[in-house]
């Protein structure tokens, strides 16, 4: 028999499982820090990496000798669009969009600002599982509301004593 046939199916709200840390973030167990540190400093090796890879198109540019002002142009489109992808990618993971389609139209931006956006995974790292706070407060709230939902409909109904007739 498999695990899901032999543990029987938990009653109540169940946690949402965040990429690379399953449901360990709501005990921390798994060697939950350990991943914590793993995933900041692979996102801070990601982000150099691609700073690189940004500094050789920059100097393509100047290579191509395209003018100062291009430079200049590419150098505060990078540096702009980093700065926004990493306050949309931190504001992500303290709550859900108002407006998912808003956030649609700005995925160009945050993969142009990509640097900011593994910047913020990385720092985000550092305090908790990116996301954890989102969900531990849903999952909190989850838990209150089934708890609240199960007392108020304690017992049979059939089975309650009537009250005497007089």
């Amino acid at each position: 028999m498999s695990d899901a046939e032999q543990t029987p199916a938990k009653a109540g709200p169940q946690p949402e499982e965040i990429r690379f840390f399953g449901t360990t973030w709501v005990d921390h167990g798994g060697h939950y820090a350990l991943r914590r540190a793993g995933l900041a400093a692979g996102a801070l090796a990601a982000a150099v990496a691609a700073c690189f890879v940004l500094r050789f198109a920059y100097e393509g540019l100047r290579i191509a000798d395209v003018g100062g002002v291009v430079n200049v142009l590419v150098v505060v489109m990078f540096a702009v669009c980093s700065a926004i992808a990493f306050g949309k990618t931190w504001e992500g993971f303290l709550r859900r969009p108002a407006d998912p389609a808003r956030e649609e139209s700005l995925r160009s931006l945050k993969a142009i600002g990509f640097i900011g956006s593994l910047l913020a995974y990385a720092a985000r790292c550092l305090v908790e599982a990116p996301g954890e706070k989102l969900h531990r407060t849903e999952f909190e709230t989850a838990v209150r509301q089934y708890e609240k939902r199960r007392a108020a409909r304690t017992g049979n109904p059939t089975t309650r004593k009537k009250p005497k007739r007089r």
